[in-house]
């Protein structure tokens, strides 16, 4: 269900309680190594002609070996920076200790090998990528595959740095695993969302209630609830203005619908409450926002509009706050392109700030607990950049936290499960929110 994500301190702790270290640490790179140059091998048959760039730390030491034993099967296999000519370049230049922005002569070789035809693999992280953070200060290597040793680094799985690793393989060099801070979330999380049972009646099935719809908005409020049934609910109630009314009676069928003057009677009865989509900024919805969040115990999703100019409350860990980043960005007083360079310092502040649950959406979806690391959500599903799939993991959210699933653990199966119903679908280029609102049964079956 979790699985580590290591940072360079974690790997360096690792390494250091090796028997022996650090006189073994031979051992160990003599590993690393060979795991590099297997899968070369394995991966590139046809490769005869290796350009291997070392650099002067374990990360050179460990290239050096492959080198050596791709020369003992057969291969040219050199250490140099002239890689026009190869066939397969080994990235050994940084490892996972490098931090910050190449220097000039470094980043001249990063640029040459981004540049030259051949297929990168980078030894244990791409040079250039901050192996604890993902953040990527200058230029950096773009891999087709990474060999990392002993388990993912957390650089690896957290954007910018994931769009440099290519296919990540890890390659066990006989070190002890240990607990880390962060941790990759796997399928299984989805086994911690309770399935109705024949005992259930609609209400013990997870009743929500959706907070938004105004009027020119009401498609976020309609996906969130159709989301939300899919999802398994058993009983969802939207409240939209009641200009709103009309078209989303005619949109939903099964969400019993309420106006925003009825929503803290409806919220008596809810198991999870979710604000946010289609709400809109009047005076007026940041009004019934403040209400709700101050209504009662029950958990919370906070989502769109509703994170407009909000402020921290007492809410604890019970909420959820879903920012993509330029909201994230706004929450935090910075701009769009420093939440981008910087996603898990970006969502560990907002967890943070807000003292509850920060799920910072993306391809890399990270869920920020506050003193308590993070979660690392990796799907792929490019088809998800399409307007409405936020509404759509508001409703799956809302409906987990309603079944009674730990917040952080609701946040980490709804990424999940929005990922693989959007996988799911079966096509990318031209999906649409519905599309993933419809496959979603088939990942929860």
């Amino acid at each position: 269900m979790l699985e580590p994500l290591y940072t360079a301190a974690e790997m360096r702790a690792a390494e250091e309680r090796y028997p022996g270290y650090p006189e073994t640490a031979p051992e160990l790179m003599e590993r690393a190594g060979a795991a590099v140059a297997r899968e070369v091998l394995q991966l590139f048959p046809n490769a005869h002609r290796v350009a291997v760039v070392c650099g002067g730390g374990a990360n050179g030491g460990d290239g050096r070996i492959a080198a050596r034993i791709l020369r003992d099967e057969g291969l040219d296999a050199v250490e140099t920076t002239a890689v026009e000519q190869a066939d397969v370049i080994i990235d050994a230049l940084f490892g996972t200790g490098f931090h910050g922005e190449p220097r000039d002569e470094a980043a001249a070789t990063i640029q040459r090998i981004n540049a030259a035809a051949a297929p990168v693999v980078s030894v244990d992280v791409p040079s250039g990528v901050d192996a604890s953070t993902g953040e990527v200060a200058g230029d950096a290597v773009r891999a087709a595959v990474t060999v990392t040793f002993h388990g993912l680094k957390a650089g690896l799985a957290i954007a910018p740095g994931r769009f440099h690793t290519g296919e990540a393989v890890v390659a066990d060099i006989g070190l002890e695993h240990t607990p880390t801070e962060l941790r990759l979330v796997t399928s299984e999380v989805l086994s911690l969302v309770p399935r109705k049972r024949p005992e259930d009646n609609k209400y013990s099935a997870g009743s929500v209630l959706l907070v938004g719809g105004a009027p020119g908005l009401t498609g976020a409020i309609c996906l969130a609830g159709a989301a939300a049934f899919r999802a398994d609910a058993g009983y969802v109630t939207v409240a939209v203005p009641e200009a709103s009314l009309p078209v989303v009676e005619v949109r939903l069928l099964e969400p019993v619908k309420v106006t925003w003057a009825d929503a803290l009677a409806a919220s008596a009865k809810a198991g999870a409450i979710a604000i946010g989509p289609g709400l809109g900024r009047t005076a007026e919805a940041m009004r019934l926002r403040d209400e709700l969040l101050a209504t009662g115990d029950v958990p919370l999703v906070v989502d769109a509009d509703a994170l407009h100019e909000l402020e921290p409350g007492d809410w604890g860990a019970r909420a959820v706050l879903t920012p993509h980043a330029g909201e994230l960005a706004r929450l935090l007083g910075e701009e769009s392109e420093w939440v981008n360079a910087h996603r898990l310092e970006a969502a560990t502040r907002g967890a943070e700030r807000f003292g509850c649950i920060c799920l910072l959406k993306g391809a890399d979806t990270i869920i920020a607990v506050p003193g308590e690391g993070a979660l690392v959500c990796v799907v792929d599903a490019p088809g998800l950049a399409t307007a409405g799939t936020g509404d759509v993991l508001t409703g799956i959210l809302a409906t987990f936290l309603a079944k009674g699933v730990e917040p952080r653990f609701a946040a980490a199966a709804a990424a999940t499960a929005h990922g693989l119903a959007a996988r799911a679908a079966g096509r990318q280029a031209g999906l649409i929110a519905s599309d993933v609102i419809a496959a979603l049964p088939s990942v929860l079956a």
